[in-house]
């Protein structure tokens, strides 16, 4: 397994479709630091408010990097704050205009380039090198990027897999698939009685956007000098309707996202056969309902045909600190250590994400999930590094979702996707 993933995270990086970060000469720490760049620490002391979103982390993380930020520096305080995906972006742009900003904040990896957009990101370019940035995942790094310089820091990175019931699949007589018709044809022989052949809420874009790409489209395409988005396209309908048949062997509901996904399969009981989820979800799964513990296993979201995993959308996110951070010496000292080996390889096996360095994958070793994450991750791509400016603004309104629930719903592909581009490309050609 160790070569296997280091070589699909070597391969995941290699096909995000985004440009390596560069790094920059200006970090020799005898010279100033440029003016809105972290500074270096000077041993002062103080409370470092940190912004982490929910699933991104866990107790047992946040408490190993409480004690030992508090431990390295003596005298100040760590206040790790949970948020809620929904209407994140809301509550960041209002805090980034605040006089009351936390001193870190994450965001996902195509939210970043939109926050710095708006010059309420410090730049960190002059600290590419001394992170140790030559060896970040580009998936990452790069949508960290704005005008050529380093706003974001790579926190963490996933990408979704199929986790299924073991007993259940075993009954049904049935292996883990390797193509889209093997895994419709399994998820219906699954769907009986009181189980569910899969649970499928209706507004997973990511899930979608996958099925898009292997579809032979991407969701967004450059039209000259505007953007376009291509859900209203033949191939966004027939991404759809594999959704729709897919959901159907399932009671997920078909006007929400992932959000309560974990606390409603933990309460299943065991009685849901499948779910699309990063792997980490599954500890989530289990917190709630031990009695889950070791009934589930991994594979990765099946393509077209046999020949790879199907395409899966590059998640993550990064760190960043606000302009108006009252503690940026601090900040920095703790986006330091997340950065860390220590730190990078403890989230990573705790949430099996893949961590923010290519040279640090290989500690995923023997960790359940890793392998199939590793291997979908051999067809990841993320939204195209140019769009993110305005995508955090996509992602807020997010007509993808509204459009998957129209279809679910029994919408016209066609028309409901038309509606769809239009305001997705509205809102990627605003002028900022």
């Amino acid at each position: 397994m160790k070569r296997r993933l280091f070589v699909a995270a070597g391969v995941a990086a290699a096909l995000t479709g985004v440009a390596a970060c560069g790094s920059s000469d200006s970090g020799d720490k005898d010279k100033p630091a440029a003016s809105g760049s972290a500074p270096a620490a000077a041993g002062k002391t103080g409370k470092v408010t940190i912004w982490v979103m929910k699933g991104s982390t866990n107790d047992e993380f946040n408490t190993a990097f409480k004690a030992k930020f508090e431990a390295d520096h003596p005298g100040s305080t760590v206040d790790i704050q949970v948020q809620q995906w929904n209407g994140i972006g809301e509550k960041i742009t209002a805090a980034l205009a605040s006089n009351d900003a936390p001193d870190i904040v994450e965001a996902g990896n195509t939210q970043i380039a939109g926050y710095a957009a708006s010059g309420g990101v410090m730049d960190l370019t002059d600290k590419v090198d001394e992170l140790g940035g030559k060896d970040w995942i580009p998936g990452l790094a790069g949508p960290g990027k704005l005008d050529g310089k380093q706003y974001g820091v790579p926190f963490y990175a996933a990408n979704r897999v199929v986790i299924y019931n073991k007993a259940a699949f075993a009954a049904a007589g049935v292996q883990p698939p390797k193509t889209r018709a093997e895994w419709l044809e399994i998820s219906k022989k699954l769907n009986t009685g009181d189980q569910q052949g899969i649970y499928l809420p209706g507004q997973n874009w990511y899930f979608y956007a996958g099925l898009l790409k292997d579809e032979g489209i991407d969701l967004t395409t450059k039209d000259g000098d505007k953007w376009k988005s291509n859900v209203g396209t033949p191939q966004g309908a027939a991404a759809v309707n594999f959704y729709k048949d897919l959901a159907a062997n399932g009671k997920g509901p078909k006007d929400s996202d992932e959000k309560t996904q974990p606390e409603t399969v933990a309460a299943a009981g065991g009685k849901i056969a499948q779910f699309i989820a990063v792997p980490g979800e599954l500890d989530t799964v289990v917190k709630n309902n031990p009695a889950l513990k070791d009934q589930y296993d991994y594979f990765p979201i099946p393509g077209k045909d046999a020949s790879a995993p199907g395409a899966t959308l590059t998640g993550g996110s990064d760190l960043f600190i606000p302009e108006k951070s009252k503690n940026k010496e601090l900040a920095y000292e703790a986006v330091k250590l997340f950065n860390s080996d220590e730190m990078q390889v403890k989230l990573a096996k705790a949430l099996v994400y893949v961590p923010s360095k290519t040279t640090q994958v290989t500690a995923l070793e023997g960790v359940p999930g890793a392998q199939a994450q590793a291997l979908g991750a051999q067809k990841g791509f993320v939204i195209p590094a140019t769009v993110t400016t305005n995508w955090a603004a996509v992602e807020e309104s997010n007509p993808i979702k509204a459009y998957l629930t129209a279809v679910l719903v029994g919408g016209n592909p066609d028309s409901e996707g038309k509606k769809a581009d239009e305001a997705i490309a509205k809102v990627l050609n605003t002028k900022s």
